[in-house]
C-alpha cells in the first residue's frame, strides 16, 4: 500500500496481519517496517499491525529536498494514521519511530489512545545542542558498506556484526531481504542511502520533542533496555518519563538499543499489558 504526505512524500505501508484493535509501528532510523514482522506475529491473536518505511527508507519515496528533519518523521506517522482511516489507535515507536510519534502527538494532540516507545530519541535542550558531525552513529553511517554481489552475501556479511548479532533470526532476515535493493550495475545495494541516514542521525538532536514531553497526555510506556547504555542512559530515561503526564519506564534486563528486534515475543507481552484494557 502507498500513502502521500502532506509534504508529497509517497510512503510504503505495511499490513502486518492480525485481529484486534489497531497498532501502528514506527520503525529505527536505518531499518523499515519490515523489521516488525516477528513483532507483529508474536501480537497477531492482539492486535492488527500496521508498520511503514519512513521517508528515506525502504520502499518509500527518498525526497531529494530533505533535509530530513525529524519533524518530517511526525508528518509520516500522521500520514499513516489519516491514510488507514485509523481513530486513536495504538502506536509502538523505536528509537527514531518513538520520538516520531511523541513529535506526531505533540503536533496533533489527540492522535493516539496510548504509546509505547522504546528508547526514543529525545534529549534535554542543555544536551541536544552538542554537534554529531563526528558522532559514531554519524562515521558509522558513511563508512556502511552498501553494495553487495547478493542477498546472501548480505545477509553472511551483517550476522556477526556486533549491533545486529543479537537479532532475532526474523528480523535480520526481514532486514536483510527488504532492505537492500537491485543495484544498477548488478548485486544489491542499501535501500536507506549511507549519506541519507548520516543525515538523519545528524538532525536526531535538532528537535525540541523533550522539551514538549507533558503535552502528551495520552498514556505512555517508555522502555529500554538496561544491557545498553550508550543509547538511552538510565537517567535520560528517568527524565523523560517523570515529564510525561501519564508515564510509566520499562526496563529489560539484557536486551539492549534493539530490543524490540532481539526479543519480539518478551516486548510484545510488555506492549499488550501497556496498550490493552486491564
Amino acid at each position: 500500500m502507498r500513502l502521500v504526505t502532506d509534504d508529497g512524500v509517497e510512503l510504503a505501508v505495511h499490513d502486518l496481519g492480525g485481529s484486534g484493535p489497531p497498532l501502528v509501528l514506527a520503525h529505527p532510523t536505518g531499518f523499515h517496517g519490515r523489521v516488525f514482522e516477528p513483532l507483529a506475529a508474536a501480537l497477531a491473536d492482539r492486535f492488527r499491525c500496521w508498520s511503514y518505511d519512513s521517508r528515506g527508507h525502504g520502499d518509500s519515496d527518498r525526497p531529494e529536498a530533505s533535509d530530513y528533519s525529524w519533524y518530517e518523521f511526525a508528518l509520516d506517522v500522521l500520514a499513516v494514521v489519516d491514510g488507514l482511516g485509523l481513530e486513536r489507535p495504538s502506536a509502538m515507536g523505536h528509537s527514531q519511530g518513538g520520538t516520531a510519534l511523541l513529535l506526531a502527538e505533540q503536533a496533533r494532540p489527540g492522535t493516539f489512545a496510548g504509546l509505547y516507545v522504546y528508547e526514543p530519541v529525545a534529549f534535554p535542550p542543555d544536551e541536544a545542542a552538542a554537534s554529531m558531525d563526528e558522532h559514531p552513529l554519524v562515521v558509522g553511517a558513511l563508512r556502511r558498506r552498501a553494495e553487495f554481489d547478493s542477498i546472501d552475501a548480505v545477509h553472511q556479511h551483517l550476522a556477526p556484526k556486533p549491533i545486529l548479532r543479537d537479532l532475532h533470526p526474523g528480523a535480520l532476515r526481514a532486514y536483510v531481504e527488504h532492505g537492500f535493493g537491485p543495484a544498477p550495475g548488478g548485486g544489491v545495494t542499501l535501500k536507506c542511502r549511507r549519506e541519507d541516514e548520516a543525515q538523519m542521525y545528524r538532525q536526531g538532536r535538532a528537535h525540541d520533542a523533550f522539551s514538549h514531553l507533558a503535552e502528551v497526555t495520552c498514556p505512555v510506556t517508555l522502555a529500554r533496555g538496561a544491557s545498553d547504555s550508550a543509547h538511552h542512559s538510565p537517567e535520560l530515561a528517568e527524565r523523560q518519563v517523570a515529564l510525561l503526564p501519564a508515564g510509566h519506564l520499562e526496563v529489560f534486563d539484557g536486551l539492549g538499543h534493539l530490543g524490540p528486534l532481539e526479543d519480539p515475543a518478551r516486548v510484545a507481552e510488555s506492549m499488550a499489558r501497556a496498550l490493552l484494557p486491564a
